[in-house]
């Protein structure tokens, strides 16, 4: 364990629980974590008393909003009870100031009535795993037998709909949809989705580090999906519609720290547990080399401080050497570290490096434009309100660290 004083704040990010392990009721074909092919059988509980020590340990460390993320496999198939456990026991331990706020991601096939009123009396923030149109889904995500998850999954969206239950959209991009990128968006209006976020399919699991990373799709091709779909989301100049990736990049350009990982200058302090126990730093990194205890031995701070997450911390920021001079460092940061490729035990430049950099080109002038109509309507806000702009040579409001005449201060002409 790495030494940190008693006294010594610790942050973590998020934890997040495997909350039934492996087991699952679809066979995607490209999971990255459950190899169980829909075969769920009788989905193991995480102990009682393992969870009441875990929450209790998580929420006298943390401040604020606590952050639970509920994930599988398939994590409803826990049940009901066992959530209804978790709100007992986070109650118990929240003050007035600090609250839990979970998530759940979910493949949305069990959630009926029942489970929507609940996500939504104690707000539960849902993740629905759908990828496109029912004629794109299907070919992937599917029952152990082969049946279709579309239908499954749309009742399961409109229980929550009906709840006023806050969900977004998980879409896997693979050989199946990325070259359809249109047809995605026009089914995400027609649905009236407004949260969407992308994963690229990678062909590897997350409990075998030494495997290296195999992708379904080129860089190329996600790069020129991307660059379709951007111009859906940019609309103009006024997006109705939240992408994750988008998103985070128009934060970049706004000068504020992206919330997605892989955007990030380094990877946040998160942990994440097997139904088990056993704790990881990611979950992409669920592997013994990783390994920081398990909470039904060692105690929440003691996971959170040992050496393998320091380890873990310093290895986004390790960048190869083609992206310390890169003109798109600040946006990627060098992307996801378990997607580097490796060469003579050198670290290699992300697969998808090619892919941002076609998107970050292609969007650039549109995404400053946007950047500075939101960072001019915001200095007229502060004009409106009666704040005094800043000195010439003060600091500029954006959060640049430039000289607000060097800045924002000509937006103020435009």
């Amino acid at each position: 364990m790495t030494v940190h004083s008693l006294n010594e704040h610790i942050h973590v990010s998020s934890v997040m629980w495997k909350t039934v392990s492996e087991a699952c009721n679809l066979a995607c074909d490209y999971c990255y974590y459950s190899t169980c092919a829909g075969r769920a059988g009788k989905a193991k509980q995480i102990d009682k008393r393992t969870l009441a020590k875990f929450i209790k340990e998580y929420m006298e460390m943390s401040h604020g909003l606590v952050n639970f993320v509920w994930q599988g496999g398939e994590p409803l198939l826990a049940g009901i009870d066992f959530f209804e456990t978790v709100i007992y026991y986070q109650k118990k331990y929240s003050t007035k100031y600090k609250r839990a706020k979970n998530s759940v991601q979910t493949n949305g096939i069990l959630i009926n009535q029942r489970w929507a009123d609940f996500f939504a009396e104690h707000n539960f923030f849902v993740g629905v795993s759908l990828d496109g149109p029912k004629e794109i889904n299907d070919q992937r995500r599917v029952t152990r037998s082969g049946q279709p998850s579309f239908n499954l999954v749309i009742r399961g969206l409109n229980y929550l709909r009906s709840a006023g239950v806050e969900f977004n959209i998980l879409t896997v991009i693979h050989e199946t949809n990325v070259r359809h990128g249109k047809a995605l968006m026009a089914f995400y209006l027609e649905e009236g989705f407004s949260h969407v976020q992308f994963i690229p399919c990678m062909d590897f699991k997350a409990q075998h580090l030494e495997q290296p990373g195999v992708f379904a799709i080129t860089a190329k091709e996600y790069g020129e999906f991307l660059c379709e779909v951007f111009d859906y989301w940019y609309n103009d100049g006024y997006p109705t519609l939240s992408i994750r990736f988008f998103d985070n990049l128009l934060t970049a350009y706004l000068n504020y720290t992206p919330e997605h990982c892989v955007q990030q200058e380094a990877c946040p302090r998160t942990i994440v547990f097997e139904q088990n126990g056993n704790a990881y730093p990611c979950d992409f990194y669920m592997d013994e080399h990783y390994l920081l205890g398990n909470i039904t031995e060692n105690s929440f701070r003691e996971i959170a401080s040992h050496a393998n997450m320091e380890k873990f911390l310093l290895e986004k920021p390790s960048l190869p050497a083609q992206c310390q001079n890169c003109e798109f460092l600040t946006l990627c940061h060098g992307g996801c570290p378990r997607n580097r490729l490796s060469s003579d035990n050198e670290a290699g430049v992300e697969y998808f490096c090619e892919s941002y950099q076609q998107i970050y080109r292609y969007a650039e002038q549109r995404m400053q434009a946007l950047a500075n109509r939101i960072k001019h309507d915001k200095l007229l806000a502060l004009i409106h309100a009666g704040y005094p702009l800043p000195l010439k040579a003060g600091p500029c409001t954006c959060g640049s660290g430039k000289a607000f005449t060097s800045c924002c201060e000509s937006l103020l002409s435009s």
